[in-house]
């Protein structure tokens, strides 16, 4: 996708007390602090990032956030890896990452990983529906067919004491609120949860944890929703979501997700969306809430991370 408009001023801050503001903000969403008995997954589609020219402090606020997790899976990686290099140089040393092939508005997958607290397995690739198989990509009311996806969904496995999970990293095509491109989004979402479904049930699948998580362009949980729907459509499950923290900063839309097959549910401990924007850049905010809000799509993103924690 293009990148935002840059700012046309410049804010200057303290980046360990911005640091401060976060950490703060995290104790006051409950997201726990790194166990032996819990796994935190999440999921962050940073804005364009390797497009958009953040300041190294921003890659500093980034890296922050993303440390605290065991597993996350980052969206809008651009073609143009500098962004990603630079949020992994901020990051501690044990922290790995492993990243897709361009796709779709020249987008890559990422993931990035604690490598001391989990193992990157063996099974790494994309999630592709072969020409023969698009037949069975269909949903009630919409008569256009299934040509495969803008970007891939990019899946990798990690393992976590004797469990193995099975990732897939997706962000799925938008284009316009018109009907065609919404059927399309939706017979994206469908093909996802079929193979979700189908892969769960295989006496060959590498795990039947698969976990299906990153930006569905998915604009409301509740039935009637096509996209929601879709996701629904073959026994994946989301948990209980509260109306009051959404996943963008426009705090209106629930783009974001983390699906799961119901073996998952009894292991989901918590979870949850850190609305970092509530807690940062607070005089920015007091002088313009436009211009906060412009600063924060550009140099840190328009989405907010989503996150669960598991244990096994």
């Amino acid at each position: 996708m293009p990148a935002f408009e840059k700012p046309n001023f410049v804010h200057d801050f303290q980046v360990d007390e911005q640091k401060g503001f976060l950490i703060g903000h995290k104790s006051k969403r409950q997201i726990p602090d790194p166990s032996p008995n819990r796994l935190l997954v999440a999921s962050w589609n940073i804005a364009n990032l390797g497009l958009q020219k953040r300041w190294s402090e921003h890659y500093e606020l980034l890296a922050e956030i993303i440390s605290w997790f065991d597993i996350i899976a980052i969206q809008e990686v651009n073609v143009n890896l500098d962004g990603l290099k630079r949020i992994e140089g901020h990051l501690p040393s044990e922290f790995d990452l492993v990243f897709s092939d361009k796709a779709g508005n020249n987008e890559r997958f990422a993931f990035i990983y604690n490598g001391q607290r989990v193992r990157m397995m063996e099974l790494v690739g994309e999630v592709a529906v072969p020409p023969k198989d698009h037949k069975y990509i269909k949903l009630p009311g919409i008569d256009s067919g299934f040509t495969g996806f803008d970007r891939n969904p990019y899946l990798c496995s990690f393992q976590w004491k004797n469990e193995i999970l099975v990732l897939i990293n997706v962000h799925s095509f938008f284009g316009s609120e018109s009907s065609s491109d919404v059927h399309r989004r939706a017979l994206e979402t469908y093909a996802i949860s079929r193979y979700a479904d189908l892969t769960g049930k295989s006496k060959n699948a590498f795990s039947g944890n698969i976990i299906a998580l990153g930006d569905f362009n998915l604009p409301m949980v509740h039935k009637g929703d096509p996209i929601y729907g879709a996701l629904m459509a073959r026994g994946l499950k989301l948990p209980k979501h509260s109306s009051k923290v959404y996943s963008n900063i426009s705090n209106d839309k629930m783009y974001d997700q983390i699906a799961f097959l119901p073996s998952i549910k009894k292991k989901i401990k918590s979870h949850g969306v850190f609305d970092f924007d509530s807690a940062i850049f607070p005089k920015l905010w007091e002088q313009s809430p436009t211009k906060f809000r412009n600063y924060l799509k550009y140099y840190l993103s328009d989405h907010r991370p989503i996150w669960m924690e598991l244990g096994f």
